[in-house]
């Protein structure tokens, strides 16, 4: 299994019964924290979409709304091969029928590439400044996505590209490699980021990651991944197509997220 997802950058995890019951507890803390004013400046694509960065009210351990930690086959594997670390507050993605609408502010050629190519990113490279440069702000050390709502397998599902973090995680390596440790966070990785991704659109298979509830996905941190659109025969529930994300930061800086298999 761990050659799998070394090899493939993502794995995906059967109907776990210590997940449902976690979920059972943190669906309605999610479902609350779509209408909390305190998250309202969450909701964007024209209403399609409620981003919900760290509006999810668990602890360090994952526990919420009366859970246990967060456990199960996903976190046992984290466990043992990549390594636990406190929990931030999760991401609560939601998304609606009809998305992707485009980001407010985004711009004509933004909005295209959210609808041809799935917004596809990697976490933690966020563009800052009127030109848009990437730095690595926030080395994560993995992303684990727990389902939250039934919904059928084209609402708007994760889509990894296979293999996408080899190429990436070189790239970023060539760029990254022998700066002072102080000194990583600040390096500007915009052209290779954009070298490699084409490479990852014209070499790796796209990969659609639809899952319920009981099930869970881990994607290797440098894994290129999106968001498909949501298709015309798609259906969920009225809390759309919600999604708890995982993705702590890792305590070796940037340093650990370049070296760290």
């Amino acid at each position: 299994m761990v050659e799998d997802f070394l090899t493939r950058g993502w794995i995906k995890f059967p109907h776990d019964p210590q997940v449902v019951e976690w979920v059972t507890h943190a669906l309605p803390a999610a479902s609350a924290s779509v209408d909390d004013p305190a998250h309202a400046q969450w909701h964007d694509c024209e209403g399609t979409w409620f981003i919900g960065v760290d509006a999810l009210d668990n602890d360090p351990q994952g526990r919420v709304g009366g859970s246990g930690p967060l456990a199960g086959q996903a976190m046992e594997f984290i466990a043992a091969h990549l390594g636990t670390h406190p929990l931030h507050k999760g991401q609560v993605s939601v998304i609606y029928p009809g998305y992707p609408r485009p980001r407010a502010g985004e711009g004509d050629a933004a909005a295209r590439y959210r609808a041809r190519r799935d917004a596809a990113h990697v976490d933690g490279l966020k563009p800052a400044g009127p030109d848009r440069r990437r730095r690595v702000d926030e080395p994560h050390a993995w992303i684990l996505g727990l389902p939250l709502t039934e919904a059928s397998a084209d609402a708007a599902p994760m889509v990894v590209w296979e293999g996408s973090h080899h190429i990436l995680g070189a790239a970023f390596a060539e760029v990254l490699s022998g700066l002072p440790p102080d000194q990583m966070a600040l390096a500007d990785v915009t052209e290779i980021y954009q070298t490699a991704r084409r490479r990852v659109f014209d070499t790796c298979k796209r990969v659609e990651l639809p899952a319920r509830p009981g099930e869970a996905y881990l994607l290797h941190r440098h894994c290129l991944h999106g968001v498909a659109p949501w298709a015309d025969t798609a259906t969920a529930g009225s809390d759309g197509r919600m999604i708890a994300y995982f993705r702590p930061e890792s305590p070796g800086g940037v340093t650990a997220w370049i070296e760290t298999p």
